[in-house]
């Protein structure tokens, strides 16, 4: 008997642990899963606000749309991996190398250190800059194409985006291509001071270079361009295409408005408007942009390859670079057949500029503000 109560306990003390056990890791915690309120992680961006209708869009759905909302159409900002993945056949494109330039010329600080800012924009985009620079082909056509990205710094325009830039530039000379550009940007990058307002002239001579080529540089304008890059290369291009409901402008609508103090119309400096001022040539839904784009530039290429074989057109001296050999209405009547374009509307005659009445009305204000010569005195 001894030995028999012995050899019960043996077993007893044998068999304990794994009950324990067995109750720690899967009773309990099956108990505190049914009874924790604690909610589960949800990502941030899986669903989106419409900023214009306050829908919320499923990410995916959205991403899946090309970033336009289903419902409203509002073009929502798009990266600029994004941006060149849908743009190139198939997605493929090779990334063009910049050379690298100096990250804080003027040792910038305010709240914050300007190296601290650009680490964090580079964690978050994983991107060198602003610009990303891509080659490939669009419909068989080879092309080089530039975006900037507003999530680096707003899209800014500093040493290393000009340099990106003129880059690609030389690169589609190089390739003897079409360059088009994806603008979105604040404007100049205030960290950088007068060496970022340098990219300007910088830019507008690498501008040149396409043009001395005879090589078509397209710019599409989406949300929000503005500053120094709406006053620089942004608007020199052959052909300026812009998003439905992009914000394009030098100053904007809201610094405006309290400068002059009077009340601004409806949509001013958005693409409609400024499609029906004359300021952009074509306003283009983004599931049309790739077959207009692909269309605009097969045209001015071989118009510019019909301009080799004759003698350039003068114009004050200077050979006449800007697509002479194709009429403007061609490249109108191509971009329509998309069913994308937006048809400008007739302007009111008290928005019309008139040389005649702003001069008169310039006139009547300086003197009515000039004091009287007779009744000044004679040592005035």
């Amino acid at each position: 008997m001894p030995a028999r109560e012995g050899g019960m306990h043996a077993a007893a003390d044998y068999e304990e642990p794994t009950r324990v056990n067995w109750i720690n890791n899967v009773v309990r915690p099956k108990i505190s899963g049914l009874l924790s309120t604690a909610k589960r992680e949800v990502p941030d961006n899986l669903w989106v606000k419409c900023p214009e209708t306050g829908e919320m869009v499923f990410y995916k759905d959205l991403e899946a749309n090309q970033f336009v909302v289903p419902g409203s159409n509002y073009h929502m900002r798009m990266d600029s991996p994004q941006r060149l993945h849908h743009l190139f056949d198939g997605g493929d494109y090779r990334v063009v190398s910049v050379p690298s330039v100096q990250q804080d010329p003027l040792k910038f600080r305010d709240g914050r250190k300007y190296t601290d800012r650009l680490k964090d924009a580079k964690a978050t985009t994983k991107l060198e800059d602003a610009v990303l620079v891509g080659e490939g082909l669009l419909d068989g056509q080879s092309v080089v194409a530039a975006v900037q990205d507003f999530r680096f710094m707003a899209g800014s325009l500093g040493m290393a985006a000009g340099e990106a830039l003129i880059t690609g530039m030389l690169r589609a000379v190089e390739l003897k291509s079409p360059f088009i550009l994806f603008a979105a940007s604040g404007g100049a990058r205030m960290q950088e001071g007068i060496l970022s307002l340098m990219q300007m002239p910088r830019t507008t001579i690498a501008v040149q270079r396409l043009k001395d080529a005879r090589l078509p540089y397209i710019v599409v304008l989406t949300d929000p361009t503005t500053g120094g890059v709406t006053a620089s290369y942004a608007m020199l291009g052959d052909i300026h295409i812009a998003e439905p409901g992009a914000l394009i402008c030098f100053a904007g609508p809201r610094v405006i408005q309290q400068t002059i103090r009077e009340q601004l119309p409806d949509g001013f400096q958005r693409a409609e408007y400024l499609l029906s001022h004359g300021m952009v040539d074509m306003v283009v839904h983004r599931h049309q942009l790739r077959e207009t784009l692909s269309r605009v530039c097969r045209l001015l290429m071989s118009g510019a390859q019909v301009a080799k074989a004759k003698d350039a057109h003068k114009m004050n001296g200077k050979p006449y670079m800007n697509g002479a050999t194709v009429d403007s209405k061609v490249v109108e009547t191509a971009a329509r057949e998309t069913g994308a374009v937006v048809e400008p509307e007739v302007v009111p005659n008290s928005q019309r500029f008139e040389p005649g009445k702003a001069d008169k009305r310039r006139d009547d204000a300086a003197s009515a503000s000039a004091p009287n010569v007779k009744d000044a005195p004679h040592g005035a």
